[in-house]
């Protein structure tokens, strides 16, 4: 029987297959099946390898049927954002500059992912080279939210977050260069984790190299532990790769958070998150104080904005490795994007440096911050959703592409691990997210945390409406 992941997570449909219950060919077939139909409406998939998942899928049931050893993954199927490399797969990242190229490796993630014997049915959708925390790009066009077609998933990791909410595929991997994983996580209702910078390797070498992490975008933190526990780890290609051993987060999804101490601050001390995102997010925040946690509220964390200094990074890197198409081939890139490339790449050295030497003094307060606290919880996002194709919500019109966010840039810089978890529902029936940090290294903590949101979240629908139809018309 074909099992819609609409209502079963990856673990459990893990399994499943290896007790025979549940076929890798029904379960992939059903994804491949769930991402044609809603292609049309959701758009979350900007490639849908067919032919080579299906193959994939027939070698896994084999292997159960055989009786072999199985892996931690294995017959799951999962989807890769485009700014990953897959072997022999177009290669865009969201770009038309970039339509025709093709990877010749898969990234470090997609060939662990796949060795633990999880199935590739396609790349996702990303705004162009990540540059908007919002899912669209004049090369694959908008990405709507399961929640609400009129809204968007977030982005980068758009096509990631759709497809995991509308029950395609249990879980995703995503890029995080200044919040991609969690803003979408956030719009989506979603759980996702970026570790501590280097601990999952990013290679070939991102165009943003000092900011880039990839994770995982789940059901839930479960799923996404399990996720990144297959992908995380040393890989010498990757000159920032963490060596030292990965933290059990799987362990971590179920440990007590009684005697934490954590910081709960509403707007980092810059922030302006509106009234329903408070609400719900606050209302998060004091049941950890159920279980024990002791929860102080931390008003300013920051005492400048860290907005500039990322500009200065991710956009520098971005621009240089589209210089040319900046000068030559403007009229191929987001107009929006286009702007802000033009300006980063206008930086003077000296000024350009200023910010590098700030982002480290940044990095020494976030370390003396955690001596005092396990976690610093916040929202993800100032507000609840926004309207697809829309660059930033009008209220938040002075402030440029990504700092409108408010909140996930900054933990980029510092490199710290951060999780994103759904907290609940605003008024309109749209989700929220919570942000969890951990210091350095501390990945098991930030999960810990996050789960116990989970845990201790009322009982609500955590699936979407739209899905619902189209899941069930496909597996009839």
């Amino acid at each position: 029987m074909r099992t819609p992941f609409v209502r079963m997570g990856a673990r459990e449909a893990r399994d499943r297959v290896a007790r025979r219950e549940l076929s890798p060919v029904e379960l992939t077939r059903a994804a491949l099946d769930t991402a044609a139909a809603t292609q049309a409406s959701l758009n979350a998939f900007f490639l849908i390898f067919e032919e080579e998942a299906m193959a994939a899928a027939r070698e896994a049931e084999a292997t159960v049927m055989r009786g072999e050893t199985l892996g931690p993954l294995h017959g799951i199927p999962f989807s890769a954002k485009d700014l990953m490399a897959v072997r022999g797969a177009r290669y865009a990242s969201g770009s038309r500059a970039m339509a025709d190229n093709v990877a010749s490796v898969d990234a470090p993630a997609v060939e662990r992912a796949k060795a633990a014997g999880a199935i590739l049915i396609g790349k996702t959708t990303t705004s162009e080279f990540g540059c908007k925390p919002v899912g669209d790009s004049p090369l694959t066009g908008i990405t709507r939210n399961p929640w609400n077609l009129a809204k968007t998933p977030g982005g980068s990791s758009a096509g990631a977050a759709a497809s995991v909410a509308a029950g395609i595929t249990p879980f995703a991997l995503g890029t995080d260069g200044g919040g991609s994983i969690r803003i979408p996580c956030a719009f989506s209702g979603l759980a996702g984790l970026k570790g501590q910078f280097g601990r999952v390797p990013v290679w070939p070498t991102s165009a943003t190299p000092t900011l880039a992490h990839v994770g995982p975008i789940a059901r839930d933190m479960d799923d996404a532990a399990l996720l990144f526990s297959a992908i995380a780890g040393h890989d010498a290609r990757d000159p920032f790769s963490v060596a030292g051993p990965v933290p059990d987060v799987e362990a971590a999804v179920t440990q007590p958070i009684e005697g934490m101490r954590i910081a709960w601050s509403p707007t980092l001390g810059y922030a302006r998150p509106s009234p329903e995102v408070l609400r719900v997010t606050k209302a998060a925040v004091e049941r950890l104080s159920d279980l024990g946690a002791v929860v102080e509220e931390v008003e300013t964390v920051f005492e400048t904005d860290p907005a500039e200094l990322w500009i200065a990074e991710f956009y520098a890197g971005v621009g240089t490795r589209l210089r040319s198409v900046v000068e030559n081939q403007r009229d191929l890139l987001d107009p929006s994007v286009a702007v802000v490339l033009e300006a980063a790449l206008g930086q003077e050295m000296r000024a350009y440096y200023e910010t590098v030497f700030a982002r480290y003094a940044l990095r020494e307060e976030m370390r003396r911050f955690f001596e005092r606290y396990d976690a610093l919880v916040s929202p993800v996002l100032p507000v609840s959703s926004l309207d697809a194709g829309l660059d930033m919500p009008a209220h938040l019109s002075d402030r440029n592409l990504v700092s409108w966010v408010f909140y996930t840039y900054p933990f980029n810089l510092t490199g710290q691990p951060a999780a994103a978890v759904c907290a609940g529902l605003d008024a309109d029936g749209m989700p929220v997210g919570l942000q969890v940090v951990g210091r350095s290294l501390g990945e098991a903590d930030v999960v810990r945390v996050a789960a116990a949101v989970e845990r201790m979240r009322p009982e609500i629908d955590l699936i979407p409406p739209f899905p619902r139809q189209t899941q069930s018309e496909v597996l009839q």
